[in-house]
């Protein structure tokens, strides 16, 4: 039996930040329920490259799910809406909050619909906040951009929507922490989650010496603000990242490529000692390792403990030994007999691991016989389809 076994989420989100949160919850045994817009989530669309009809986009966050298509604005679908929530132990969404009210969804009247369900609001500014939230711009005005990229060139975002991410996943700790509490009180709570928030939050130790330092934070490019060397170094056949965290490793570092007079240089004895002088000891390190196999620095300092790894292309990394020891690929077919590969879940629960249950659905595969479970005659969804207000396929 899964975790979250007999727990039923509703999930009004689309994109990415709720998609991923309601995925992780599905992977861990939840019955999630995707309600989409008769024209189904935005990021179907979003390709090359596609899986039969679906995006590869849309795919990475869709697994283990079921999909009812509905109209939300039309009012012969207000039943529907309501069955739902009375259903529900989790409701989750992304809408403005001037949409929640006209479409029924808004805190208050779910609760008077069902007290016990956990109500989460994903939005890009806080549930009482109308303006749009999308990962880039929340990169932006969050800091985040400011930090990312060369030292000496523009902002850079993250090369994935780690706010979008981040966000989903602060939105699963919070539903899992409130099912926990209702355990308690039999009742339900609002769970608010911003990606402003997560922006900030994900700033972690840049956004702490900022407040302590009380100095703006500085573009490092692919060097660390606190650490050195932790770092990018150009071998004599491609990149490798080495990452000494202490004074032991430093000196461990120094000896196993050969750098001992580094080691015993009283300009970098301490940790604190080589940030200020970081200019001058990165360039004697990029110096001499340039001149250095990859494969040869791996081996050295992985016999002292040395922290070090070679710069996979996502290929590289999705074909890596360590992903199928780890069982980070997941292959499954779509609905035409396609192969389909997912990355897996990073949790490794040894009474309840997730697994994959179900392929990402079509739009509104699952409409019909969800309609059903909640009570739906046979002439109401009939009526429902020659209205175009539901989708089936």
């Amino acid at each position: 039996m899964k975790a979250l076994h007999g727990c039923t989420v509703i999930d009004f989100t689309r994109v990415l930040a709720g998609p991923f949160c309601t995925m992780n919850l599905a992977d861990l045994g939840a019955e999630v329920i995707k309600v989409e817009s008769v024209t189904g989530d935005d990021t179907r669309a979003w390709g090359p490259p596609f899986v039969g009809t679906e995006s590869a986009y849309y795919l990475c966050a869709n697994r283990n799910k079921r999909s009812l298509a509905v109209d939300l604005k039309a009012s012969d679908v207000r039943h529907v809406i309501t069955a739902l929530i009375q259903k529900a132990d989790v409701i989750i969404h992304n809408f403005k909050p001037s949409s929640l009210k006209a479409l029924g969804l808004d805190y208050d009247q779910v609760h008077s619909i069902n007290p016990r369900a956990i109500y989460c609001g994903i939005s890009g500014y806080g549930l009482t906040d109308n303006r749009p939230g999308y990962d880039y711009i929340i990169q932006a005005v969050s800091g985040l951009m400011s930090i990312t990229g060369p030292t000496d060139g523009a902002p850079h975002k993250v090369g994935v929507a780690v706010v979008d991410l981040f966000t989903g996943l602060y939105a699963a700790v919070g539903i899992l922490s409130a099912l926990r509490q209702r355990e308690t009180t039999n009742v339900g709570q609002q769970i608010d989650i911003a990606l402003y928030d997560a922006g900030l939050s994900i700033l972690a130790n840049v956004a702490s010496n900022v407040l302590v330092g009380r100095q703006e934070a500085k573009r490092f490019g692919n060097e660390h603000p606190n650490i050195v060397p932790y770092q990018l170094f150009s071998t004599a056949d491609g990149e490798i990242v080495i990452t000494v965290g202490n004074d032991r490793q430093y000196n461990d570092f120094c000896h196993a490529l050969g750098f001992s007079d580094l080691a015993q240089d009283e300009r970098f004895q301490t940790n604190a000692l080589r940030v200020t002088n970081r200019r001058e000891l990165c360039a004697l390190l990029e110096d001499r390792i340039r001149f250095l196999s990859t494969q040869d620095v791996l081996t050295k300092l992985s016999v002292v403990d040395v922290p070090c790894g070679p710069v996979n292309s996502v290929a590289e990394a999705l074909e890596s030994p360590d992903t199928y020891k780890r069982n980070m690929v997941w292959q499954t077919y779509d609905a035409f007999g396609n192969v389909l590969k997912l990355v897996g879940s990073p949790l490794k629960l040894s009474a309840a691991n997730p697994s994959l249950q179900s392929r990402p659905p079509r739009l509104g595969e699952h409409t019909q016989e969800i309609l059903e479970e909640l009570g739906i005659s046979d002439s109401q969804i009939k009526h429902m389809k020659m209205r175009g207000v539901i989708h089936t396929c």
